[in-house]
Formats: C-alpha cells, sequence, structure tokens
C-alpha cells in the first residue's frame, strides 16, 4: 500500500466512499473510517497535506463518541487497531504490518447507518454563515427572522446568543451546503424526527460547550450528522473536531470581529488573502501555514482531552 497522507489505498478492499477527507471501506457489517491529512476549504481540497491531521480528527471524534454515550447512541465500535486487524483478517482481507502501521491512530471501525439528507447545525455565537445572513438581512438595525429563528437587533459578529440555535442544512454533493429553515427540514425526514434531531444537538451542544468552556475553548458553532442503524437515531460521521466545528480561545474573546481559533479558520483566512478566486485547483500551501494549521489543531486536542497521545504514540 501506498502510504500517503492524501488517499488510503488498502490491497483487496475498495472503498465504498471517497470524500474530501475520509475513504470508508466495508468490514462485514460494520464500516471503517479512515481518516487522511487532507484538508479541504472552499468546497476544494487542498494540494498540500496537514501532518498529523488525521489522526488528531479520530482521536478527537473518539473521546466524543465515548463521552457522548449517555446523551446519544453514536456509530463507534473501537479504534484500536489489535481488534480492527482481527475484524479484517476475518473479513479475508490480511494487511501488512505497512497497512496496519497507516491505519493506525487514523482509523475507527463502525456500525453501519442509513445517512439522513441533513445536516444538524447548532450555533451559540453569531459566526459564519449566519451572521452574514444577519448581515444581509440588515439585522444590525433592525433584527432579523432567519430560518424560523428571531435574532434581535444591535447584535455584533462573534456575539453570544441568549439560547443555542438549531440551523440545519442541506447536504450538497458539490458547492456550498444550504442553511434551511426547521420546517424544511421536517420536510425532508418527517416532523416527529426533526424534533429529535434538533433535541439531540442541542442535547449534545450543551454539554460538550460547557466542558470545553471549563478547558480554555469556546465551541462557537457545530454540525452534525445523524443516521438510522436499526431504526434508531445514531450520531455518526465525526463529531466536535476542527473541521466540523469553531473553536475559539475563551481567554481572547471579544464580540465584535472574528475570533482566534484553533480550527481551519486560520487556513481560510489565507486563502482570501492569498487572492485565490475559490475555484480549483486550490494553491499550494506554504510551509507556515502548514504548521501553523497543525498547531491550532493539535492545540484544540489537547486542550480538550488533556492529551496529544494519539500523535505521540509509536506505531504498532
Amino acid at each position: 500500500m501506498a502510504d500517503t497522507p492524501h488517499r488510503t489505498i488498502l490491497p483487496g478492499i475498495d472503498p465504498i466512499v471517497s470524500g474530501k477527507v475520509r475513504e470508508i471501506f466495508p468490514v462485514d457489517d460494520a464500516l471503517l473510517i479512515v481518516v487522511s491529512d487532507r484538508i479541504s476549504a472552499y468546497d476544494s481540497v487542498m494540494p498540500t497535506p496537514i501532518p498529523n491531521k488525521g489522526r488528531i480528527l479520530t482521536e478527537l471524534s473518539r473521546y466524543w463518541f465515548r463521552r457522548l454515550r449517555p446523551i446519544t447512541p453514536t456509530h463507534y465500535i473501537t479504534a484500536d487497531m489489535d481488534y480492527i486487524a482481527t475484524r479484517l483478517r476475518e473479513t479475508g482481507y490480511y494487511l501488512t504490518p505497512s497497512d496496519l502501521n497507516h491505519l493506525h491512530g487514523r482509523s475507527m471501525l463502525v456500525v453501519r447507518a442509513d445517512m439522513l439528507p441533513v445536516e444538524c447545525v447548532v450555533r451559540g455565537y453569531l459566526a459564519g454563515s449566519l451572521y452574514a445572513e444577519y448581515l444581509a438581512a440588515d439585522g444590525p438595525s433592525k433584527g432579523a427572522r432567519l430560518h424560523d429563528i428571531d435574532l434581535p437587533p444591535g447584535l455584533l459578529e462573534s456575539a453570544r446568543l441568549t439560547e443555542p440555535v438549531f440551523t440545519p442544512a442541506t447536504k450538497a454533493e458539490t458547492g456550498h451546503d444550504v442553511n434551511i429553515s426547521f420546517s424544511q427540514m421536517s420536510e425532508i425526514v418527517g416532523s416527529k424526527l426533526a424534533e429529535e434531531l434538533r433535541r439531540t444537538s442541542l442535547d449534545i451542544y450543551r454539554a460538550a460547550a460547557d466542558l470545553t468552556l471549563q478547558r480554555g475553548i469556546i465551541i462557537a458553532d457545530t454540525k452534525f450528522e445523524f443516521g438510522l442503524h436499526r431504526g434508531v437515531l445514531t450520531l455518526a460521521d465525526e463529531v466536535l473536531t476542527p473541521d466540523s466545528s469553531r473553536f475559539w480561545n475563551a481567554d481572547l474573546y471579544q464580540p465584535g470581529h472574528a475570533q482566534p481559533s484553533f480550527d481551519k479558520q486560520y487556513l481560510r483566512d489565507w486563502l482570501i488573502g492569498s487572492g485565490w478566486d475559490r475555484e480549483p485547483p486550490a494553491p499550494e500551501l506554504p510551509e507556515e501555514v502548514v504548521r501553523e494549521t497543525s498547531s491550532r489543531y493539535r492545540r484544540a486536542l489537547e486542550a480538550i482531552t488533556g492529551s496529544a497521545s494519539a500523535i505521540t504514540a509509536d506505531p504498532i
């Protein structure tokens, strides 16, 4: 197997999904998710990988999947490579030590779930696309009703909202996801399931935001993906990582402008400043941007979990 940060190739196993960041392989009635060091922004995958990014995302998702079990079922089974290797052998796949070293730290075995065609976005602060929509609606002067949510006038960029809000989005095959209202989401998945998705997403956000704030990180917003496993709503994909969330430094928080962050906003800001027109191909990233992006992801892992074990452990 060619152990490249941009793609995972397992001999004899064809991926059923090869996305912007992940490859997903079938393992009997389970799935093996392998997270690469690829990074995407503005719907394009950067040609330059971010060292250890896949292992950081995997460790953070593993941490949260285990911690969130009292709130919701999750698709997580294990990230233990001995167990994963055994399952692969039982399925008829025999990987070399080099193959297994590649998978180490960046792989999770999960149950299969029928994924729902919506993303569940929770926002505790006014930032990103919601702030852009608020400005476009002249919200600062007169308030705005966006996606069935009333926002008062006078809010600053990065302002903390009185209560977290649920702003679902469609999943776009290409291009940007589109923010939709709760009523539109109900038409897509049904009112009963929509209510469960909203309640569960808000419960997860509140629990996670309370914990990370104690550790110096504000979760400004985040997105969750859910599926149905044997008819039960199940948290899936990744959860509360720098790829799916805005993580702000609580010590430096000050509304009225963009905030110092531990996510890929730093990369987005560099791309905007570089003059790139957001059309493929994306530019190569300079060493400084790669190093700083990797450092921010690492700091998020260390602050939230109290450990960097996922990126310092020796290969198996």
